[in-house]
Parts: C-alpha cells; sequence; structure tokens
C-alpha cells in the first residue's frame, strides 16, 4: 500500500443477520484512496454506498475484510478509539447537516475542538477562520435556524475542517439543498481539494455532483462496478452570493 495512502479496503463485506435471515449489504470490496484525492462513491438507493459510508466514517465495523484509515486498522479498535478517530481523523458533512440548534454558528464549529480539549480561544481563532474562509464571518452570532439550508451546510464543513481531519467524509452532502446552493458546495469542495489538497470521500446519487470529483467508484448490489478516473472535473462556481 502507498505510504500517502488514507484509505485501504480490503476483502470488505457487511452481512446483517436478523430474526434468522441474513443480508448482505457490501460484498468483497477493495479500493485504496490516496493523500489529496476528490473522490465521488455513487450508487442507487440501496446500492450498499451508505453501509460503505458508515464504516469508513468508523460508524460501523465490517463482518469480514480489512480498513485501515490514516494508518490505523479501524477494525481492531475499541468504542472509545473509533469515537477518538472519528473526532480526530474524519471530518464528517451530513445531508441533514447535524447543527445543534440552540448554539451559535461559531460554538457549532467549535464543537469538535472542545470535545478534544483544546483551550477555547485557539477553538475561536479557528472556527472563525473556517467560517470566513467558506463564506459565513459575518453570521458567527446567528443560530442555524437563523441562516438558509446552504449556508447550514456550509457551517457544517467549516466544522468538519477544525481538527484538520485526514478525511473530509461527506453523506449526500447536497441532498437537501437547491441546485444554486449546491453549485457553491462543490464549489468549496474544489477549493479544499485543488487548493488546500484536502482528501475528500463524497457519497452521491446523483451523477452531475459526482462529475465534480476527480474520480467517480460506482456501487450497485452491494459490489463495485466500476472505479474509473475523471479527467475532466467539471468547475463549480462559488459567488458566496447564497445568503
Amino acid at each position: 500500500m502507498n505510504t500517502q495512502g488514507i484509505i485501504h479496503v480490503s476483502h470488505l463485506s457487511k452481512v446483517y443477520k436478523t430474526e434468522g435471515m441474513e443480508t448482505t449489504a457490501l460484498s468483497d470490496i477493495s479500493f485504496d484512496i490516496q493523500k489529496g484525492e476528490f473522490v465521488a462513491i455513487m450508487g442507487p438507493s440501496g446500492s450498499g454506498k451508505s453501509t460503505l459510508m458508515h464504516i469508513l466514517g468508523a460508524l460501523d465495523t465490517p463482518t469480514t475484510g480489512q480498513y485501515i484509515l490514516d494508518g490505523e486498522n479501524v477494525e481492531n479498535l475499541t468504542d472509545d478509539e473509533l469515537a477518538d478517530i472519528r473526532n480526530k481523523k474524519i471530518g464528517f458533512i451530513f445531508q441533514a447537516f447535524n447543527l445543534l440548534p440552540r448554539i451559535t454558528v461559531l460554538q457549532n464549529v467549535m464543537l469538535p475542538m472542545r470535545y478534544a480539549g483544546i483551550p477555547e480561544e485557539e477553538r475561536k481563532k479557528t472556527a472563525q477562520k473556517y467560517l470566513e474562509m467558506v463564506g459565513l464571518g459575518h453570521r458567527l452570532s446567528h443560530t442555524s435556524s437563523q441562516i438558509s439550508g446552504g449556508q447550514q451546510q456550509r457551517v457544517a464543513i467549516a466544522r468538519g475542517l477544525a481538527m484538520n481531519p485526514a478525511l473530509l467524509l461527506a453523506d449526500e452532502p447536497t441532498g437537501n439543498i437547491a441546485s444554486a446552493q449546491a453549485e457553491e458546495i462543490m464549489a468549496i469542495f474544489q477549493e479544499l481539494n485543488n487548493k488546500q489538497g484536502h482528501t475528500i470521500v463524497m457519497i452521491t446519487h446523483e451523477p452531475d455532483i459526482a462529475a465534480h470529483s476527480k474520480r467517480i467508484i460506482t456501487v450497485k448490489d452491494g459490489k463495485i462496478i466500476s472505479d474509473k478516473k475523471n479527467p475532466k472535473p467539471i468547475p463549480a462556481k462559488r459567488t458566496n452570493a447564497i445568503d
């Protein structure tokens, strides 16, 4: 495996057992993702991509196979160690944003750093930096209910960046926002990848969203049916005009 590999998945399977029934969600999945890649994992509903996302995010463990994240063999870790991995190595960006509604945008971005024991002044400085980077420096004291869906997703991106993770993992990041706002989110992802070198894995069922990435892994019926470089990612335009 390349020493710059962020993700190494080898012969990974996931089988769910309920009331004597077995359902195979993933079957013999193998791939590597290198540092600095922008990869879309694409597939229809029921394809297994969400199960794969949960395993890549250390939210679930495989039934068989190996998953190594930034040098850590994930399937051998305890629950506490998995929680530590999720906080320090993975920046999550969810379809539903998952912001706390009663605290400010700034406080939402500070949360992962609080859990890691980072001093308050450093938390504030870092959170403000990332919120300014996503075009929300003027919204620091607003709550999530006071901003648009597209802005909430930008807050979620800033929060995902707070711990400078090895991996940004985005689950259907444009699923709950309008197309103009989706364009803004894709532009931010491309900037993070192209200019700052962040490794991004994005789960999506939308081909036009996947087309912004540099590599597309397509999953169907729990198996990878194609894994192709995208030599000409569609460039997204960032306007910061969605207020």
